[in-house]
């Protein structure tokens, strides 16, 4: 039975070199359902079309698509959608898709992103929504493992496990987190699923 809580949401986002979601995320997508929670999801191949298409095969309508510009790549299921506009609508390069990311850190309350130990865009998705003191479910893809990120000192610890070279991509900003005090997460923590 689905129950409606709060109208939180949460920002997926992932790697688009992942394009399978495991039964323990799919476990983790299903209390994201039954708790009510608005589902923010980009419109990338991987993770999100992974995601869109599991959502949609649950019936799930509390989700919104944000694309870029006109065109959204993919919306399997129809939703709603939040157009997001580039400055400079003719490149599609990192920075370009980086505006929508950064529009859907900015509107969640929590993270859910499924990593591969190496995406730079999900890293930067993590470090945004840390920095603004929301918190973060991570599923890393190497360990197949579940951790929670609330404040920069957790994703510096975790990140140093996983891979020290995913810390020196990101250096400018991990450098910005250090230097920040911690914010209080903006949301109920007790509420992550």
């Amino acid at each position: 039975m689905k129950t409606t809580l709060t109208t939180s949401k949460v920002f997926i986002a992932g790697s688009r070199r992942l394009s399978r979601l495991s039964l323990s995320v799919r476990r983790r997508i299903d209390n994201i359902i039954e708790k009510g929670l608005t589902v923010i999801i980009g419109d990338a191949t991987g993770v999100d079309k992974a995601v869109q298409t599991y959502l949609r095969d649950k019936h799930d309508d509390n989700v919104i698509a944000f694309c870029m510009d006109d065109a959204c790549r993919n919306n399997v299921g129809n939703w709603p959608v939040r157009k997001i506009h580039a400055t400079d609508s003719k490149r599609r390069d990192f920075a370009y898709y980086s505006t929508k990311d950064r529009a859907m850190a900015a509107e969640a309350d929590y993270g859910f992103m499924l990593w591969d130990g190496h995406s730079r865009g999900t890293l930067t998705n993590i470090v945004n929504l840390v920095r603004e003191g929301k918190p973060v479910v991570l599923s890393v893809a190497p360990g197949k493992s579940f951790q929670t990120v609330r404040d920069p000192g957790q994703l510096i610890q975790l990140l140093a496990q996983i891979d020290s070279g995913a810390s020196h991509k990101m250096d400018q900003e991990l450098s910005a987190l250090k230097a920040k005090p911690s914010p209080q997460p903006t949301a109920d923590s007790t509420l992550l699923f």
